[in-house]
């Protein structure tokens, strides 16, 4: 690689189509949040505004509550970022893999 020419790092990920809608991110260690894409970089580090937490049950991790938190504008790592998708759409589903309790 020529020195007076550096190559430049893309993106594999084009989140433009995202910029000023809502987007929900899951997070390394389950956490799960959403708001409106303001920016982002190479690296996938996310600002999000308006952003809310979905918290989930002490007891069960994979549980959500229902709850939320409000957080504000927010500045989410790309390293810890696992799930990047549109807000409008998810839901969740029951797990069909999950053993039913007798």
């Amino acid at each position: 690689m020529n020195k007076d020419n550096p190559k430049k790092k893309e993106s594999v990920v084009d989140l433009s189509r995202f910029i000023d809608q809502r987007v929900r991110v899951k997070f390394q260690g389950g956490r799960e949040a959403s708001g409106t894409l303001k920016g982002y970089d190479t690296l996938l580090n996310l600002v999000l505004d308006n952003c809310i937490e979905f918290l989930r049950d002490p007891e069960d991790s994979f549980r959500l509550t229902g709850e939320t938190r409000a957080l504000g504008l927010i500045v989410a790592r790309g390293s810890a970022i696992t799930i990047c998708g549109p807000a409008d759409g998810v839901e969740e589903i029951e797990n069909p893999f999950a053993v039913a309790d007798e």
